[in-house]
């Protein structure tokens, strides 16, 4: 239980990252505030998906697939329903309008152009996340911010935050559960990368 709530707390903090990212007009800006997201999960070590997928490499076992399971479904309860309850506030009409179109991008995507964007945000993650743990002083942070600023503007794929854009925009249907499936692969492929990297090719 403990595990599950801060995994929906993670799925907050992605959201909180998506709506300041929706709220501004300067893409540049709102990718780097988006950062505020996953800095505050690992700060208060909340349990992101993308965030601990990477970490089955070395951790392979039924315990910790279960947990990872029960990540992402916190994750997809947290992020979406910031979004669904978003729509009861005076900011959500900008919101839909912003998120409907950056959904729609997405969903008239094909499902393989999908899967590369998303391996490369997976490994964007791990890089961030295991920097941030790798490292103890102020560069921690900026290899977070780094981390999520260059994912957002390469236009790569994270599975929880398009969770919340499509909670927001409403768009939800079997075809966005497709869709979010493909996410979730790619970036679970692309945060094993690193970690293979370390174990078998690294001198």
């Amino acid at each position: 239980m403990k595990s599950f709530l801060k995994s929906i707390l993670a799925g907050l903090m992605i959201a909180i990252g998506g709506t300041i990212f929706l709220s501004v007009e300067n893409k540049v800006i709102g990718a780097s505030l988006f950062s505020i997201g996953l800095i505050g999960i690992l700060v208060y070590n909340f349990n992101l998906y993308t965030g601990k997928i990477g970490y089955l490499i070395t951790n392979f076992n039924l315990k910790y697939i279960k947990e990872l399971f029960i990540i992402l479904l916190g994750n997809f309860i947290g992020s979406s329903f910031i979004g669904f309850i978003l729509r009861y506030t005076r900011i959500y009409s900008n919101l839909h309008d912003k998120a409907y179109l950056l959904s729609i991008t997405k969903l008239n995507d094909n499902y393989l152009s999908i899967f590369i964007l998303s391996i490369f945000c997976g490994i964007l993650m791990y890089f961030a996340v295991n920097g941030f743990k790798k490292l103890n002083d102020f560069s921690r942070f900026i290899i977070v911010y780094l981390g999520v600023v260059v994912f957002i503007l390469c236009g790569f794929e994270h599975c929880i935050a398009n969770m919340y854009y499509f909670s927001v925009a409403d768009v939800w249907s079997l075809n966005t559960l497709g869709y979010v499936g493909i996410m979730i692969l790619g970036n679970s492929v692309g945060a094993f990368i690193l970690p293979l990297f370390n174990l078998y090719i690294k001198d």
